[in-house]
C-alpha cells in the first residue's frame, strides 16, 4: 500500500475529498515534499512533531465547492453547514464563516469556538442526544436553531423559554429507516438508533407543536451515516424527508428547511473511490426537488452538514521515526513519536490511511513495515504492513488525510501531552492551536490538605 502521489496527473483539485493529499502538495528541487508552500521536514523542525497541519486552500476549496454546487444544481436557497465535531477551532470555525459556510455544534464547546470563531448564530445549527439545561440556555440565548432529538429536549425547553418572549427555532430529528455505513446499505422501517424521534412518532410531535407559544418548528433533520461512497440512500432519504415534510405542513407548519445531514466519504487509500463533493449536491439537490414536485411542495431551504469531506484531505500529521524493531520473518516495527492519543481512528475503527517519508517520497519502497504508536498499548498501530523505504531514526514520516477526527478525538492517554497545529498557505506558516506541555496536565489536578505530608 502507498500513498496516490498528490503532485501527479490524478490529482483533483476542485475536489479535494478525492485526493489524499492536500491540493497544494508539492515537490521542491531535490524531490522533498511541500504543502501549502511549505517544505514539511522544515516544519517539523521548527514546530516539533507529532504535528498536525491544515492547509488553507484545500479547506478553502472545499467549502466552495458546496456552495457553487448547490448554487448550481438546487433552484432553491441552501446553505451547507461545516459539520464541527469533524475538527472545531477558532481558525476553522471562521474559514467556513468567511467562505459563506454555517455550523452544527453538539456542545457548549462548539458552539462556543462557532461564535467566537465570527460565524453568525443564525447560521447555526445544535444537535445532541443528551443536551444538558445550561446546553439549552446558551443556543436559546444565542438564538442558534435547535434540534429536538426527543421527548426531553422538548420537555427541558419548554421550562426554558420565557413566556411571551421570542421563540425557541426548532428542527425535528427523525430516523428516516435508511442506514449506511460506507459500502454497506440497509433500508428498514426502524434503525436502531440512539439519535432522532422513530417516523411513527412524527405526526403526534406536529400535533403537540400546533399551539405552542414558546418554539417554532421550521424544519426537519436526518442523517444516514459517514464515510459513504454510494449516492442512492440519499435518494431515498429524500423521498422520506419530503412525505415527513408534507405531514407537517398538512398539520399547520410552515416547515421551510429540510437538512439532510452529511456523510460523503474522502479518500484514504487509494482504493477508495468517493463521488465529488459537486456530484453528491447534484444528486441530493435533484432528489429533493423531484420529490418535492411528486407532492406540490414549494421547495424548503436545503442544508446539508459536510464535515470529513470540508477538512479531512486538508489536514495530514507529521511524525518523526525513532527506535526500530526487526522480528526475522515476522515483521518490522517503526516506532514514532505519537499513536493512539493523536489519532484513535486505526485502533477505535481499524482505519487505514497513507504515508510517506517526507524527504523520500520518490525513494522506492523497499520494505514492508509496521507504524507503532508510543503508547502502552499493543494495539497502538497507525500503518500495519505498510510499505516504506528504508529509514532511519529522525526521519519524517507524513500521515495524510488527518484533518477530520484525529484532534477532535484526541486524548491523553498515557499523560501524552496533544501536539500543536498549524496552518499554511502561499510559504507561510501560523499557529492556530499551542503545544500542550507536560505540566499543561495538572492544571485540573488537586491534591487534597491531607495527602500532603507535614513537617
Amino acid at each position: 500500500m502507498a500513498i496516490l502521489r498528490p503532485f501527479e496527473k490524478d490529482q483533483d483539485k476542485s475536489s479535494p475529498n478525492r485526493n489524499i493529499a492536500p491540493i497544494t502538495a508539492a515537490l521542491d528541487s531535490q524531490e522533498r515534499l511541500s504543502i501549502g508552500g511549505c517544505l514539511l521536514s522544515s516544519l517539523a523542525e521548527k514546530y516539533g512533531t507529532p504535528l498536525y497541519i491544515l492547509d488553507e486552500l484545500t479547506l478553502r476549496t472545499s467549502c466552495r465547492e458546496y456552495k457553487d454546487a448547490l448554487s448550481k444544481y438546487y433552484p432553491g436557497d441552501s446553505i451547507p453547514l461545516y459539520a464541527s465535531k469533524a475538527n472545531s477551532s477558532l481558525i476553522i470555525s471562521n474559514i467556513v464563516a468567511s467562505e459563506g459556510m454555517g455550523v452544527d455544534v453538539v456542545s457548549e464547546g462548539e458552539l462556543i469556538t462557532a461564535l467566537k470563531g465570527g460565524v453568525e448564530s443564525s447560521n447555526i445549527v445544535f444537535h445532541g442526544n443528551n443536551k444538558s439545561k445550561s446546553e439549552l440556555i446558551m443556543a436559546y440565548k444565542n438564538d442558534v436553531i435547535i434540534v429536538l432529538d426527543n421527548q426531553y429536549d422538548i420537555d427541558q425547553l419548554r421550562e426554558i423559554v420565557p413566556f411571551g418572549k421570542r421563540k425557541a427555532k426548532l428542527m425535528l430529528r427523525f430516523t428516516p429507516g435508511i442506514e449506511c455505513h460506507t459500502h454497506e446499505y440497509i433500508k428498514t422501517g426502524h434503525i436502531d438508533s440512539k439519535f432522532g424521534f422513530d417516523p411513527d412518532e412524527l405526526e403526534s410531535i406536529f400535533l403537540q407543536f400546533k399551539d405552542i407559544e414558546w418554539g417554532e418548528l421550521i424544519g426537519l433533520h436526518a442523517h444516514i451515516g459517514s464515510q459513504i461512497f454510494e449516492v442512492q440512500p440519499h435518494k431515498d432519504l429524500a423521498d422520506v424527508m419530503a412525505s415527513a415534510l408534507q405531514t407537517g405542513r398538512k398539520l399547520g407548519h410552515s416547515l421551510n428547511a429540510l437538512n439532510l445531514g452529511g456523510g460523503l466519504g474522502i479518500r484514504y487509500i487509494a482504493s477508495d473511490d468517493p463521488p465529488s463533493i459537486s456530484d453528491w449536491v447534484e444528486v441530493i439537490a435533484a432528489a429533493v426537488v423531484k420529490a418535492c414536485r411528486e407532492r406540490s411542495l414549494d421547495l424548503p431551504l436545503l442544508m446539508c452538514e459536510p464535515g470529513r469531506s470540508i477538512v479531512g484531505s486538508a489536514g495530514l500529521t507529521l511524525y518523526k521515526i525513532g527506535s526500530r524493531k526487526e522480528i526475522p520473518g515476522i515483521k518490522t516495527y517503526l516506532s514514532v513519536d505519537g499513536g493512539m492519543s493523536d489519532n484513535p481512528r486505526p485502533i477505535t475503527y481499524q482505519s487505514e490511511y497513507s504515508a510517506c517519508l517526507v524527504d523520500k517520497p520518490l525513494i522506492r519502497a523497499d520494505e514492508v513495515v509496521t507504524i507503532a504508536g508510543k503508547h502502552c498499548e499493543s494495539g497502538d498501530v497507525l500503518l500495519k504492513d505498510f510499505r516504506l523505504p528504508r529509514s532511519n531514526s529522525g526521519d519524517v514520516l507524513g500521515v495524510f488525510s488527518t484533518g477530520a477526527y484525529n484532534f477532535s478525538m484526541s486524548s491523553n492517554y498515557n499523560r501524552i501531552p496533544k501536539p500543536a497545529a498549524i496552518i499554511v498557505g502561499n510559504g507561510e506558516s501560523e499557529l492556530i492551536q499551542k503545544r500542550e506541555l507536560p505540566e499543561d496536565l495538572l492544571r485540573n489536578d488537586i491534591l487534597p490538605d491531607r495527602f500532603i505530608a507535614k513537617g
